[in-house]
């Protein structure tokens, strides 16, 4: 299979998924400005899945460009990204509507926690299939960053039924971590200097 059909389709599943997160937010029942500030935990929650799928979709797209093409395992992996990563605007939406409940911020750290899983079972099938000594193997390299998000999420969820805030602000230091693109994959993009 030719690898721009693989990134059309994911491109698609997360333009939808985005979509879908937006029309979660119900406009205030009234018309003051006292409504309005009723929906900043549901605001809020959406403006950081929107950040983390971002985050995905960015990461995402160097990766299957760096790829020189897709087998079957890739195809499947992709897709178990995709799944994860759809039940981003459930959690996003149930997260924001019960203002951060333990239970509802643990859930959500285990949908991004799994979403990481995913990613790193589709780089493991990209260099399977490219080999180990791949320039996108070798520029990879130890991952510490996606190693560093696994265990980060895993310590949030525990957190959770103790503290929310901590959770929150661990799931918000992850992605801040990957805000800035990973360059290494940038670095073997073709044409890239």
């Amino acid at each position: 299979m030719q690898k721009n059909r693989l990134e059309a389709f994911s491109d698609g599943v997360f333009a939808i998924i985005i979509t879908i997160m937006v029309l979660e937010i119900k406009a205030p029942a009234g018309g003051e400005m006292s409504d309005l500030m009723k929906l900043w935990p549901v605001f809020l929650s959406y403006i950081m899945s929107f950040v983390f799928l971002a985050i995905y979709w960015n990461n995402h797209h160097h990766m299957i460009h760096a790829t020189n093409r897709v087998s079957g395992g890739v195809l499947w992996a992709n897709t178990h990204l995709l799944f994860w990563l759809s039940l981003v605007p459930v959690m996003t939406a149930w997260m924001g509507e019960h203002h951060f409940t333990p239970l509802t911020v643990g859930v959500y750290g285990a949908v991004l926690l799994l979403s990481v899983v995913a990613y790193k079972v589709l780089q493991e099938n990209i260099i399977k299939q490219e080999g180990r000594d791949s320039a996108f193997a070798r520029t990879l390299g130890k991952d510490v960053k996606g190693k560093l998000s696994l265990i980060s999420y895993a310590i949030a969820i525990v957190l959770s039924p103790f503290s929310s805030a901590t959770s929150l602000a661990i799931y918000l230091v992850v992605a801040a971590m990957w805000f800035v693109p990973d360059r290494r994959m940038e670095r073997i993009l073709p044409g890239a200097e």
